[in-house]
């Protein structure tokens, strides 16, 4: 492994890391036995319930820690039984978590609005008056309690074991990779994306292929997963009287729904910008559509080369240090301290994270790192979530349990820090700074068209699993013809990716339902954040670290109008940050026939 997991446990399986599970489940047994003993919350029990919920807020923290702990392993080695077997029985361990905080929510279900106002103003609870309103908020939305404890037991041997069957899935499934020389390759699913995003599109289509072929293969196994998931979620929220299942992905996003309808109302509004970059990207390929494995490929000019990754630390840390020194000086801890693990090998499970842990105020970045400019954004990206966890280490727990719609702030804030600084170097020539302009505007490709169809095609699976389970031919015919919708023109008939919905790991996360709209969320409140930023400058960076502090201290569209002025709940916000693109794609639009891209030049 790249990254040092040493500060975590010095040996997985040694000493001191099973004398820490050891002591973390006779914690959790004991205090959740203590807080069965006690009444409701009121004026006799408000001490006790204090002390319980300090805690509960130590115990949290451990489990983070030892959960990122075994997560880290079992994402670079996904065959491993050990880290299996592991992360099983914090599984089971999280379940007990759980039950405990069935007691909290019993605590608070049944509390007057005095009891909990008075609960929050203890001097020993300072800064977690959010979380504690937040948890009475669920709990008016629970079964009772010995219903939610049997929950949090099914749940380790069903939906989250569902989970946990497609992590292994996934992370052990191999390609063919038929390169055009005449190669013939097996290779780990991890390293397919950044193949899809090669210069040559004969790689692209070969890698795209080859790996839908084995998602085929596999298809049936994920079929019954999503549906596993998608219909436990169905059966809990019936059961806990939830109106819509929108509403639990609302609350864990901390946004209204008049939030995200203006939202997506603003992005279906002004989509063709976002095709007017796909169309232009398919007359550079020398096309007239694009397809889905063209989505993320660079722009097919000849100075483009593959980055090494020790030229992709360097790109990143100079555009931090021209315009954000702090940011830049965390970096540096990053690599120091050897906090990520980017090599391409078999066995890696796909995609790319940050973890971290409140116990030691450490984060861990995951990526597969094989050179292409992308893989450059994505490290800029994860490490923004880093600075966010730092930002944020001396701040209590209760206080840092932030929702993706803010967390994905963070990270976007820092890769458009990267695209300009790369942009504002006077050293770069036209062809490298089309580059870099097509790379900024494929942004709005993801979060415009593609994380649109994530939403459109998990809302119709929900309202689709809610009378019947949904075989995988419907599954590939609905993921294609809300791709075709959403993208338009701009895609090849023929062209789309039927088997997303297998390959994306986001759907088959069990604790969080509906995990992509917050991505489209954070990439705009980013910009309307960094378009601040280019405005005032230095100054406005105390700013925006105190809006990362907040993030944890209220709900999402709350804490973005604090720190924007702006009501998030009309549509005009969220158009004004689209907008945004239109000087870049109109740069990109006169630049291409310059370097022989344009429009019958090719």
């Amino acid at each position: 492994m790249n990254w040092d997991l040493s500060p975590f446990f010095p040996t997985f399986d040694g000493p001191e890391h099973r004398a820490f599970l050891a002591d973390l489940a006779r914690d959790v047994t004991e205090l959740t036995a203590e807080a069965a003993r006690l009444a409701v919350l009121g004026p006799d029990t408000e001490s006790a319930w204090a002390s319980v919920l300090e805690r509960y807020e130590g115990i949290g923290a451990r489990l983070s820690h030892v959960w990122s702990y075994t997560h880290a392993l079992g994402s670079c080695d996904a065959a491993n039984e050990a880290y299996r077997r592991e992360a099983g029985k914090l599984s089971v361990l999280g379940a007990e978590v759980q039950k405990l905080g069935v007691e909290l929510q019993r605590a608070v279900r049944g509390a007057t609005d005095a009891d909990i106002a008075s609960l929050a103003g203890r001097p020993e609870l300072a800064g977690a008056s959010f979380f504690i309103t937040r948890l009475r908020d669920e709990a008016l939305l629970s079964m009772e309690p010995a219903l939610e404890g049997l929950a949090a037991d099914l749940g380790t041997d069903g939906i989250h074991a569902w989970g946990r069957l497609y992590d292994t899935v996934s992370g052990t499934l191999t390609f063919e990779m038929a390169w055009p020389d005449g190669r013939r390759e097996t290779l780990g699913m991890s390293q397919r994306r950044s193949l899809t995003s090669n210069p040559d599109r004969a790689v692209r289509e070969a890698a795209f292929r080859g790996g839908n072929e084995a998602w085929q293969g596999v298809a049936d196994v994920a079929a019954a997963a999503l549906n596993a998931i998608a219909g436990t979620r169905h059966s809990l929220y019936r059961r806990r009287g939830v109106p819509h299942f929108l509403d639990a992905a609302l609350f864990d996003a901390a946004i209204s729904r008049k939030t995200l309808d203006a939202m997506f109302e603003a992005v279906e509004a002004n989509a063709e910008v976002a095709r007017r970059f796909l169309r232009l990207k398919a007359r550079a390929f020398g096309q007239e559509e694009v397809c889905w494995y063209d989505l993320e490929a660079p722009l097919p000019v000849k100075t483009e080369s593959t980055v090494t990754w020790e030229g992709a630390r360097s790109m990143v840390r100079g555009a931090f240090q021209r315009a954000y020194p702090s940011l830049a000086g965390f970096f540096d801890q990053v690599l120091d301290k050897r906090w990520v693990e980017w090599e391409p090998r078999a066995g890696k499970q796909p995609g790319a994270y940050c973890t971290s842990s409140p116990l030691i105020n450490e984060s861990r970045v995951f990526m597969t790192f094989q050179g292409a400019l992308g893989d450059v954004s994505t490290l800029a990206h994860e490490v923004g979530h880093a600075f966010h966890n730092w930002v944020m280490r001396d701040l209590r727990g209760m206080s840092r349990h932030y929702p993706m719609t803010l967390a994905e702030s963070a990270s976007t804030f820092a890769e458009l820090v990267l695209s300009d600084g790369l942009l504002s170097d006077p050293s770069i020539g036209d062809e490298t700074r089309a580059v870099l302009l097509a790379e900024q505007l494929g942004d709005s490709t993801a979060f415009l068209l593609d994380i649109p169809v994530r939403f459109q095609f998990e809302k119709a699976l929900y309202e689709r699993r809610a009378k019947e389970e949904v075989g995988a031919s419907e599954l590939c015919e609905l993921m294609a013809s809300t791709q075709r919708r959403i993208f338009g023109d701009t895609l090849r008939p023929g062209g789309e990716d039927p088997l997303f919905w297998a390959s994306k790991l986001h759907f088959y996360i069990s604790s969080v339902s509906f995990y992509n709209f917050p991505y489209t969320f954070g990439y705009l409140l980013s910009r309307g954040l960094y378009a601040q930023f280019k405005e005032q400058g230095a100054s406005f960076l105390p700013r925006y670290e105190e809006l990362l502090r907040l993030t944890g201290s209220g709900l999402a569209h709350d804490v973005a109008k604090t720190a924007l002025g702006r009501d998030l709940e009309a549509p005009e916000f969220w158009a004004e940050s689209i907008r945004s693109l239109e000087a870049p794609l109109a740069e990109l639009e006169q630049l291409l026939p310059k370097i022989g891209l344009g429009p019958g030049q090719r």
